[in-house]
């Protein structure tokens, strides 16, 4: 990485606006933007579409010389998921994609198979990269660190809205048991499991809108750019 290349590791669980605040803040400091989670979802959606058990380690390892994983992005800047020539963008948003994408998730094997595709980006290219152990393992030197945090239950209303949106609707109460479920897989794994990183700066979501959340996160790391 350049002198003039930075990193930003935005870490925490699933639906405390990682994704959706970490597009916005690589617009406004014209960097790129790295969804690790829809990386993790890649694998996922192959193990769910050819009917692999996403907690069977020897069967997903055996399937990774098999898949072919591709990130692209469009005009709008926007990442777009390219699973063995196909765009997967939309299928791995998907319920069940996300529980695959967990359990894969968690495979030593899966892990090695993308660590390096994702520091090699973040070598090229001055990077926001989002996801579960990015300040811990996949970019342990970033300049920024941030461990993004909100309560279950607003993760889940989120959640429940976004689902209403793209017309899967669930009930809040499956939606809430789903957040905390996920969040014990992923605090819980023995590979990389999340937790922040020991110089992670730490900021809840839970009572600040979008707007706020994005003004004090960029405050945060122009701030650590600075020093």
């Amino acid at each position: 990485m350049s002198e003039k290349q930075f990193a930003v590791a935005l870490d925490g669980p699933s639906g405390a606006g990682k994704s959706t605040l970490a597009k916005a803040i690589a617009a406004k400091l014209r960097i790129l933007y790295v969804d690790t989670g829809a990386i993790y979802r890649s694998i996922g959606c192959y193990a769910f579409q050819n009917g692999i058990d996403g907690k069977d380690a020897p069967a997903v390892t055996a399937a990774l010389p098999h898949i072919h994983i591709e990130v692209r992005y469009g005009d709008d800047g926007l990442q777009h998921m390219i699973l063995n020539g196909t765009d997967v963008t939309k299928e791995i948003r998907l319920p069940e994609v996300s529980l695959y994408a967990s359990q894969v998730s968690a495979i030593p094997a899966v892990r090695a198979f993308l660590l390096q595709m994702q520091r090699d980006m973040a070598a090229k290219n001055s990077v926001i990269m989002d996801g579960r152990d990015i300040g811990t393992v996949v970019l342990p030197d970033a300049k920024v660190k941030i461990y993004l945090d909100a309560s279950a239950e607003v993760r889940a209303r989120r959640r429940e809205k976004e689902l209403a949106e793209r017309g899967t609707p669930k009930p809040y109460e499956e939606v809430l048991r789903e957040v905390n479920e996920r969040d014990w897989a992923d605090m819980h794994r023995e590979i990389a499991p999340l937790r922040p990183a020991d110089d992670a700066i730490m900021v809840d979501t839970s009572d600040v809108d979008f707007e706020g959340a994005l003004s004090l996160l960029l405050d945060v790391i122009r701030g650590r750019l600075a020093d």
